[in-house]
């Protein structure tokens, strides 16, 4: 079992969510709740690990909240 992290984001012009792992090429999809959008990743992760391992060539770190004055 693997885990990876996503990046959810909302598009503000169709209303999906879209999600990628940064890092990870191809790895990424959209759908209208977030259920399906964790199913679709799944799905692609899956078919592109059937390709081997992947090299990440990023690693997901975590957020930051920068304030501007």
């Amino acid at each position: 079992m693997k885990t990876f992290t996503a990046v959810v984001e909302r598009c503000p012009d169709t209303g999906l969510y879209v999600g990628y792992v940064p890092g990870f090429p191809g790895a990424h999809s959209q759908a209208e709740t977030l259920d399906e959008l964790n199913r679709n990743l799944q799905e692609v992760i899956g078919m592109l690990l059937e390709d081997g391992e992947p090299t990440l060539e990023a690693q997901f770190v975590g957020t930051q909240t920068v304030t501007i004055s």
